[in-house]
């Protein structure tokens, strides 16, 4: 294990970038979000971004390809270049987790050529939690808020950061800036991960009953009439689906240039009426069955395709975000609790 003052963390920014683009929680207008440093820029460990940093991998929108039409002979253009090598720096350990989610849907075959790329090319630096939210219900989906799942996982304590390369990209990493860092042991690190354990134990929302939440019992949770209340308020505005780093659900659309045809893909949500909407019509018809969708495909869908795995980290912020304060801690608890023995 390494570790660097906190006083020089510039240089060390200023190191990497050189090789790399280099992405960190940076703080905007009041806004904390992962975007590309550069000297002068304010970076943000202590609070969690609006949105994660999903559109690393998966962007919002992506142009995939070109149309050119002469006559009757059309084009097909790959608009890719190659993906330069980039860092993602600070990403919190639910914010980790999502990854390995957005991976079983981008990297099974047919494997996404697009996410694949970035993921080749990214470099990502977890930063262990020691102030958790309120909001915060990772614990509760399997993921350890003191472990980040990363290239490199990183520590602050008392005005120090550790660093500690697990993987060859990290290796990597941490050779390129080896001359900014000293050794150091992990006695302050263990402790501090104690320390965050006990916080953990406060939270309200770590401890949520998910055993309700099987394949088995698909059909009963699917059925339960109290769908109709839990959407009832649900103004279909898709924050929850644009915030949530595990989300992955996309349209893609034309559009015609002077010179052609453009492909472009870009984020959709599974709220909106128009969501799959097909020549015969919408699939699901009412708010409620929306609703519905995005709740099961996370707890119930997802996870009986998936070894187990739910398609939520816990990372609250569908909490913290909804205009109507409607989450998914909200229907676990509505609805994990019935029928137990």
């Amino acid at each position: 294990m390494k570790k660097i003052s906190l006083s020089n963390i510039s240089k060390l920014y200023e190191v990497i970038s050189r090789e790399y683009d280099l992405y960190a929680p940076i703080k905007k207008a009041g806004k904390v979000n992962f975007a590309k440093w550069t000297d002068g820029e304010e970076v943000v460990f202590n609070a969690q971004t609006v949105r994660s940093p999903k559109d690393m991998f998966f962007p919002q929108t992506m142009d995939l390809y070109s149309l050119k039409m002469q006559g009757k002979t059309v084009e097909v253009i790959d608009d890719r270049s190659e993906t330069a090598p980039f860092v993602v720096f600070g990403v919190k350990p639910c914010d980790c987790k999502s990854f390995e989610v957005l991976d079983r849907v981008f990297l099974a075959e047919p494997v996404d050529t697009y996410y694949q790329n970035r993921r080749e090319a990214g470099i990502i630096v977890g930063l262990g939690c020691s102030a958790p939210s309120e909001s915060c219900m990772c614990a509760s989906f399997g993921v350890d808020n003191t472990e980040p799942v990363a290239d490199v996982k990183s520590y602050i304590v008392d005005g120090e950061m550790y660093l500690d390369a697990i993987t060859d990209k990290g290796e990597k990493l941490l050779s390129l800036i080896a001359g900014l860092l000293v050794d150091a042991d992990s006695t302050k690190v263990d402790e501090q991960k104690a320390k965050t354990k006990e916080i953990n134990k406060k939270l309200p929302l770590q401890n949520l009953d998910m055993t309700r939440f099987t394949a088995d019992n698909l059909n009963e949770i699917f059925n339960e009439e109290e769908w109709e209340g839990l959407s009832e308020a649900c103004l279909a505005c898709g924050t929850c689906t644009y915030v949530c780093p595990t989300c992955q659900c996309y349209d893609i659309r034309d559009f015609k240039t002077n010179d052609g045809v453009k492909r472009f893909r870009c984020w959709d949500s599974c709220m909106y009426s128009d969501f799959t909407k097909m020549s015969a019509g919408q699939p699901r018809n009412t708010q409620m069955q929306r609703f519905r969708q995005r709740f099961m495909h996370k707890l119930v869908y997802f996870p009986a395709n998936n070894d187990g795995m739910y398609s939520c980290v816990g990372c609250g912020r569908c909490a913290t975000k909804c205009p109507i304060s409607m989450n998914i801690a909200k229907v676990i608890k509505k609805l994990g609790g019935k029928h137990n023995d």
